[in-house]
């Protein structure tokens, strides 16, 4: 999957904010394990983020 749209990732009246916010936490976090582990990543770690989001590996979380 290539590119989703933000309203195709937000469900339930998810705020935008929260999904950036998601997104970059769960790419540093790639990015920070790479690091850790030395290893090279093929991708961009926001990319890997986005498609992780888009599969359900990961739910965005707000507090209310």
């Amino acid at each position: 999957m290539l590119r989703p749209a933000a309203t195709q990732l937000l469900k339930n009246g998810e705020s935008p904010y929260s999904l950036v916010i998601a997104v970059a936490k769960r790419a540093r976090k790639i990015t920070d394990d790479a690091y850790e582990n030395k290893t090279h990543l093929e991708k961009r770690a926001v990319q890997m983020a986005v498609e992780e989001l888009a599969n359900g590996e990961f739910k965005i979380c707000e507090k209310k």
